[in-house]
This record gives C-alpha cells, sequence and structure tokens, in this order.
C-alpha cells in the first residue's frame, strides 16, 4: 500500500510503498477513507526542534480518521468486520494511576497513532480495538467523522466550564479555537470575542459564531480591545488557544477579576509570568488541558456533530487525494487552510459512499484484504 510517510531525519514527507500493517491479536485493520491533517503533522513535516526529539522515523503520519474494518485480531470480540469507525489516537497503557482511577486521558505511558506507531495517513491502519470508536455513516460522513478527535479537544476545553450567558474570550483561532467558537456559542455564551493574526482564519471566526474578531498584528493593545468590546469589563472564561506567550500574558489580562483562563495552546519555548499581578491578585482560576476524556468526551463530540448544534463544514478547505499532500501542507503552512481531508484510497463521489459502504474485496496473502 502506499503511505505518507517520515523516511529520515530532516524537513518533509514521502509516499512510500509499504506491507499493508499485520493487526495484532488485541488490534483490528482499518481501511481508511479519510484522514484529516493536523498541526502536529505539520510540525512533523518541517522537522521542528519537538519532532526531533520525539518522531523516530520511518513512521507513517496521521491520527485523525474514518474507516471500515477489515480485519480484526483473534482476540477482538467487540468490534465486527465492516464497522465503520475513527479512533481515540491516544493508546494508554490500561495499568497506571491516571488509567485506573478513570483518568486515562493523563496516562503517562500514552503512545501516539502517528507520532508514536504508524497512523492513518495509508490505505490502512492497525489499531488496537480499545481505541475503535463506531460511527454511524448516515449521520457522520467519512469527511465529518474524521474530525471528530480534533473537534474533541475543543469539546473537552469547553466542558470544564458553565457558558451560558458569559463573555467568552478566544485567543487563537487554528481549528481548536474555532471549534471552540462554534460550541461556545451553541452553549448560550452571551458573547463571543476572538483574536488571531491571519485573516482567513479569523473570517472563519466570524462564520463561526464570533460577535467580534482582532488581527493581534494590526491591534497595539489587544487586551484592551477586549475589554473595550466588552462593555469595559473582562471575560468570564478565556481560552487560550494559540500557545503564543503574548496570547498567554494577554488572556491573563482580559480575565476578569475571579474568572478562568483555559491553557490548551501549546508554546514552542517556556513562558514567564507575573504570577502575583496575573493571577494570585486576581483571584484567577487557572486550568490546563490536554487532549479529551476516554470516552466520556466522545459521546458529547458524537451528539454536537450528528444533531448539527455545531456545524463544521466552513472549516473544511479541501479534500485531497494522499497523492496531493504537498499542497495541503503548503496551504496549512501559509495560514490558508484550516481543515484538509485527505482520501489515501482517491476521492470516492459522495453518492457512492453511501451507496456501497462495504466495496468488494479479494483475499491475499492468506486471507489479508486488498481492493481488486
Amino acid at each position: 500500500m502506499v503511505a505518507l510517510r517520515k523516511t529520515g531525519s530532516e524537513p518533509g514527507l514521502r509516499l512510500d510503498e509499504i506491507p499493508i500493517p499485520e493487526p495484532a491479536a488485541d488490534e483490528v485493520l482499518v481501511e481508511v477513507e479519510t484522514a484529516s491533517v493536523c498541526g502536529t503533522d505539520l510540525h512533523i513535516y518541517g522537522w521542528d526542534e519537538w519532532s526531533q526529539g520525539r518522531i523516530v522515523p520511518p513512521l507513517t503520519l496521521g491520527h485523525e480518521f474514518a474507516g471500515t474494518v477489515v480485519e480484526r485480531g483473534e482476540l477482538v470480540r467487540n468490534v465486527p468486520i465492516g464497522d465503520y469507525v475513527s479512533a481515540e489516537s491516544h493508546i494508554t497503557c490500561g495499568m497506571c494511576f491516571q488509567c485506573r482511577t478513570g483518568h486515562a486521558h493523563m496516562c503517562e505511558r500514552t503512545r501516539i497513532l502517528g507520532v508514536d506507531r504508524d497512523g492513518a495517513f495509508a490505505r490502512y491502519v492497525a489499531v488496537p480495538a480499545s481505541v475503535i470508536w463506531r460511527n454511524d455513516r448516515s449521520k457522520l460522513p467519512p469527511e465529518i467523522a474524521t474530525l471528530q478527535e480534533p473537534f474533541g479537544n475543543a469539546v473537552f476545553a469547553t466542558s470544564e466550564q458553565d457558558l451560558a450567558g458569559r463573555a467568552v474570550a478566544v485567543l487563537g483561532c487554528g481549528p481548536i479555537g474555532l471549534f471552540t467558537i462554534g460550541i461556545a456559542r451553541a452553549s448560550g455564551a452571551a458573547v463571543v470575542i476572538a483574536a488571531d493574526r491571519t485573516p482567513f482564519r479569523l473570517g472563519l471566526a466570524e462564520q463561526m459564531g464570533a460577535s467580534a474578531v482582532a488581527n493581534v498584528d494590526e491591534t497595539p493593545d489587544t487586551a484592551a480591545w477586549f475589554v473595550e468590546q466588552n462593555e469595559g469589563f473582562g471575560f468570564d472564561v478565556v481560552f487560550e488557544m494559540s500557545g503564543s506567550p503574548r496570547a498567554i500574558a494577554d488572556s491573563f489580562r482580559i480575565a476578569r477579576n475571579g474568572g478562568r483562563v483555559i491553557l490548551f495552546g501549546i508554546p514552542a519555548r517556556p513562558v514567564e509570568i507575573d504570577v502575583a499581578e496575573a493571577l494570585i491578585f486576581k483571584n484567577l482560576d487557572v486550568l490546563a488541558l490536554n487532549g479529551r476524556k476516554i470516552f466520556e468526551t466522545w459521546y458529547r463530540t458524537r451528539w454536537l456533530l450528528e444533531s448539527g448544534v455545531v456545524d463544521v463544514r466552513p472549516l473544511i478547505t479541501k479534500e485531497l487525494p494522499l497523492e496531493e499532500f504537498e499542497t495541503a501542507f503548503a496551504l496549512l503552512a501559509a495560514g490558508e487552510a484550516c481543515k484538509i481531508v485527505l482520501y489515501p484510497g482517491g476521492r470516492a463521489a459522495p453518492s457512492a459512499a453511501a451507496e456501497e459502504p462495504a466495496r468488494e474485496r479479494v483475499a491475499v496473502d492468506g486471507g489479508r484484504w486488498r481492493h481488486p
């Protein structure tokens, strides 16, 4: 099969032909229909400092996907062949303190699909059955189902507080920030204000429900602008979704005394904070979050997307065959795209996908599956 891989310790990715993976006894083999590109994939493509310290080539990227189970290991009982699925990308140990007390999303031994083991930018991916999530094709087509994993980040962040009637600020309008805007608006927030440095993303923020947006490169004092937009008051809840040191500092200034700041963006380097002035004297409630609750967040994610309460289609900028990955990564790097959905098997017409959920296959290599 063809897979998009990091093959060496250098920038860039390449399409390689590799063997179809053999699922282990507790794994399933999924034929990937769609796989969306994440910011993590962009970091690995660019081979930044984080990637150099974490990634061990060769590696197939991709951790956001939807597809059909075509084979399963001998110990798998609860995931039938033919199921239309996605997966939690964080594969946890199940035995540490966090896992055994209901906090698997904090597992210290987490291995991430497409980061620590081969991922879904390929025709097939082997995944532990324990992280498989069953989808309803009639409610979530593949291009939406693949977004559940990143959308769940925003669901987790917004679920940790009551947003109804609250003044909400979102700093950073990447995909997670944009999802957050949509969820906050759907949750009944009184006002949602957003900031970013990319005009394309600011336009999407307005589409998702932001009542006012600011370009931080054109706004000398972003924190003062936010307060002005909220009738001179600080914000009840501030979501810092960018990881920018400037945005992190502004998030504490924007929050009202006694307000809450959610830190979700990941800084590229250590950030200095005046703890006394920015946090203690303001009596701020600061919450740092990562990932999703496994699988509590997925249930809420599914409902929000299946019901149409939050419409994420405006955030899908492009849908491309896997072979056009260079176009996808170039658009994302330039800030001219939000989510890009790749089709490892070639893009099928929507009608064909709906009418033919289980396509004909032929058995090869002693029962392995491959398209004719």
